[in-house]
């Protein structure tokens, strides 16, 4: 599984590689997304030779709360175990730096996926920014 796949901390990404992922993954780019890593703690990039196949972001407080960010597999590379080990080498950055590491996820991925990476399912308090009131 992903036996091909190397990964790396932090690695310079251009934003033609990170849209390419995105637009695969999510059906969208997420424009300026560079200036996002100046307010992260790190982030977990996968690789197939060149080709950015995997990506996970992690936002920090400064303090004891990491925020695990945008996990994003190459949907033709899925269900390899990508997707696992761009969390478990974001956990393994975050260990000693701060208490807790979050993930926003809706109950599909948090019952599947992220408790299968140690996560535990908790309840949230959420606004929606985008609308008014």
């Amino acid at each position: 599984m992903g036996a091909n796949v190397r990964y790396e901390l932090r690695p310079g990404l251009d934003s033609r590689q990170l849209d390419a992922l995105f637009a695969a993954a999510w059906g969208s780019t997420k424009p300026g997304y560079g200036a996002v890593f100046g307010h992260s703690f790190t982030w977990v990039a996968a690789w197939e030779g060149d080709e950015l196949v995997g990506f996970v972001n992690v936002a920090w407080d400064g303090d004891a709360h990491f925020f695990l960010l945008d996990t994003t597999v190459h949907p033709d590379r899925q269900r390899r175990g990508i997707g696992r080990r761009l969390v478990d080498e974001a956990i393994a950055a975050c260990r000693g730096h701060g208490e807790w590491l979050h993930v926003d996820a809706d109950a599909e991925l948090m019952t599947g996926f992220y408790e299968r990476c140690g996560f535990q399912p908790t309840p949230a308090g959420l606004i929606d920014l985008t609308r008014s009131g």
